[in-house]
């Protein structure tokens, strides 16, 4: 459709877009764009400082930004193709609200003239915008697209975060206008009155009859350590809420556990307590759903909730002034140093964690899809190097993938972790394609690739949906190299014309040192080879300088799909083509490219 597209400098309502985006702070756009989107993609292709990732499926689009946001703390922008790619991108964005992560969504739409003939992806945008809590802009004219985007940024950046949706008709996309708004400041979290405070610090003089729930920006540093504090001069009990955004943890930082996924757990923690204080959430509910007998709210009902700072005020503030007024001149108690021992025998819900707190790599990024199967998760990377975990937040699954890869393009230094489960991988799987286009993962001889080099087979199932095969495979059992995303080239050391699994594999000369953007592909094929773990769970380290991207046990063909090196079918397959192959006619194999064997004019082969 390149002839629909006609290539200039002049500025238009796309290219002020992304301009605008540029200069508010945007500097990353996730992307899976389509006919009405054309005008947007080559703006965003010659505007210098933005960087275009793309993905095969709007579900890896959404789920990327919010792991972008989660890590770098500023918003990137989605691009998406009409309502229908809106829909798509929806239960990543569900999740990305419930973290209050920000982003910036344009989603192109028809030619404001077109719209009337009820074309088939017309549909409501903006009303399923609004279910994510999202405020809607849609510029009818080209002059007001750089407002609409520069109010856009500020609003999804300003505390706590949030989703802003910019809805682009096509038409405003390619007018020419020279209208270039200034950036918008975002609003910054409000603070807790003091009044407020000292009413609270009352309630914590009581001890352990008061709880202490901790929730978005006070699950950082900052909010940890004071909370220590409180806890230290007041005996209160600290919780971190079940599914956090972002989580900070790891040696030398505050350890509380966190409130329990199945609501027994929850409603056991909390007994007892007269007052439960909040900060950073709001009032805390069981996981995930209503069950028969059992209360929706952990919180004993005679104990009363009391807000010390909501998710639009700044907690880890509040929580440092409650700390001044009750605990002045006392230290936090962090975790020390300490990994746990590497487990032996069968892999469980409570040995596999081990393996990950005994080989976590400093500075780390875990993302954690393993829902109630990581439970044991938290205690056993206690002591591991401080690390940020982030969560399943809002329930909908599909996140991981999508997840890690943001956070990889966040943060290209830190190497990013996931714990993903075989079923919850699948709904995204894609993302891979992801992974492998922008080369998260490019390096193969990087010390930190033991981590998952000695990691037994079929470490990720125990925290998957199918925790019984995890008995199968011992935790002994280690040494062996899990897959990994394969480069074909002398980065790997392997001399021209070697084979691999019975062919010749093309060397591809690694030239992306030299390049500051993903080389293109040939056809849509990439230049990476990958092994997709389809049948077991992920334990699959994302992003780490020069390491491989490993997905866990390699998947292979079994029964009757598997073929030798020779390509005869094996298993049952192969023994009904083999006893076919019986009761029919008896055919000579085709003559191989460059055989001198041809035909006569009898039907024959013959040979010169």
């Amino acid at each position: 459709m390149s002839h629909l597209l006609e290539r200039t400098n002049a500025m238009d309502g796309a290219r002020a877009l992304m301009r605008t985006l540029v200069e508010s702070g945007v500097s990353t756009l996730f992307a899976n764009p389509g006919t009405t989107e054309l005008h947007l993609v080559e703006a965003a292709e010659a505007t210098p400082g933005l960087r275009s990732v793309l993905a095969l499926f709007e579900g890896v689009v959404s789920g990327a930004a919010d792991g972008y946001g989660r890590i770098a703390g500023r918003p990137a922008a989605t691009l998406l193709h009409l309502g229908p790619g809106q829909g798509n991108a929806w239960a990543n964005f569900h999740n990305a609200r419930r973290a209050h992560t920000p982003i910036v969504s344009l989603i192109g739409d028809h030619a404001t003239y077109h719209k009337r003939f009820d074309p088939p992806l017309e549909s409501d945008i903006a009303a399923v915008a609004r279910a994510l809590d999202s405020a809607v802009r849609t510029p009818l004219i080209a002059e007001q697209v750089s407002s609409c985007a520069a109010s856009a940024v500020a609003d999804a950046a300003s505390a706590p975060g949030r989703i802003s949706t910019v809805i682009m008709p096509a038409d405003v996309s390619w007018s020419p206008t020279q209208t270039i708004a200034a950036p918008v400041p975002p609003s910054p979290p409000g603070i807790v009155p003091g009044e407020r405070i000292k009413r609270i610090a009352a309630l914590a003089g009581q001890g352990a009859q008061t709880a202490l729930l901790l929730g978005g920006a006070a699950c950082r540093e900052e909010g940890l350590r004071a909370a220590s504090r409180i806890a230290a001069a007041t005996g209160i009990r600290v919780f971190v809420e079940t599914f956090p955004a972002r989580l900070e943890h790891g040696a030398g930082l505050p350890d509380f556990p966190r409130l329990g996924f199945y609501p027994q757990q929850a409603v056991a923690q909390l007994e007892g307590a007269s007052h439960v204080l909040v900060a950073g959430i709001h009032q805390p509910v069981a996981m995930f759903f209503a069950y028969l007998g059992q209360p929706s709210s952990p919180v004993p009902a005679d104990a009363a909730t009391v807000t010390l700072a909501d998710p639009h005020e700044d907690a880890a503030r509040a929580l440092t002034d409650l700390a001044a007024i009750v605990a002045p001149g006392t230290a936090a108690k962090v975790a020390a140093a300490a990994r746990p021992a590497m487990p032996s025998g069968p892999l469980t819900l409570q040995s596999w964690p081990q393996v990950l707190g005994a080989l976590l790599p400093e500075d780390a990024i875990i993302v954690d899809e393993s829902v109630s199967s990581g439970q044991a998760l938290p205690a056993a990377t206690a002591g591991a190097p401080s690390h940020d975990l982030l969560t399943l937040t809002g329930g909908a699954m599909g996140i991981g993938l999508p997840l890690a890869a943001g956070a990889a393009v966040a943060a290209p230094g830190r190497p990013v972790i996931l714990l993903d489960g075989d079923g919850c991988a699948m709904y995204t799987i894609s993302a891979l394609w992801t992974h492998a286009r922008e080369h998260l993962n490019h390096h193969h001889d990087h010390p930190q690739e033991q981590l998952l080099r000695n990691t037994p087979r079929g470490m990720g199932t125990a925290q998957g949906t199918r925790p019984e095969r995890a008995a199968r495979q011992p935790a002994d059992q280690l040494g062996r190299s899990t897959a990994r995303l394969h480069r074909t080239g002398p980065v790997h050391g392997r001399p021209r014309g070697a084979r691999r699994h019975g062919r010749r594999t093309r060397q591809v000369p690694d030239t992306r040192a030299d390049r500051t953007r993903p080389p293109p592909h040939r056809g849509c094929r990439p230049r990476h080879r990958v092994r997709i773990p389809v049948r077991t769970a992920m334990a699959a380290q994302i992003r780490q300088p020069g390491g491989p991207i490993s997905t866990g046990r390699p998947w292979q063909p079994s029964g009757r799909f598997q073929r030798s090196r020779a390509g005869r079918p094996r298993g049952d397959l192969g023994q009904f083509r083999r006893s076919s192959a019986r009761s029919s006619p008896t055919r000579s194999p085709p003559p191989r490219r460059g055989s001198s064997r041809r035909k006569t004019a009898s039907g024959k082969a013959n040979s010169s």
